[in-house]
């Protein structure tokens, strides 16, 4: 543990920050598969499901949590698959 001030409350940031990112990476991941589900289930509010997951997708390359070209194939598979 640090001693001195400006190292704990960094800690203490890093901290908040992390479970932040965590809790809108995990958002992403739980969109994206009710979507890939939803499909596969040929379900009535599949487009709605899979327009929500390209959102929580495109924040989350947006906010760096992701790299864009994960992104980009998380998108077009989800696209692909809801033809």
């Amino acid at each position: 543990m640090p001693n001195i001030k400006s190292a704990i409350k960094r800690v203490n940031s890093t901290r908040v920050t992390e479970e932040r990112n965590i809790s809108q990476k995990n958002a992403m991941r739980t969109a994206v598969k009710r979507a890939h589900s939803a499909i596969e289930a040929n379900a009535d509010d599949k487009s709605q499901l899979v327009s929500f997951a390209l959102k929580k997708v495109d924040k989350a390359s947006q906010r760096n949590l992701i790299h864009s070209n994960k992104a980009a194939r998380i998108k077009s598979s989800l696209m692909t698959a809801a033809k």
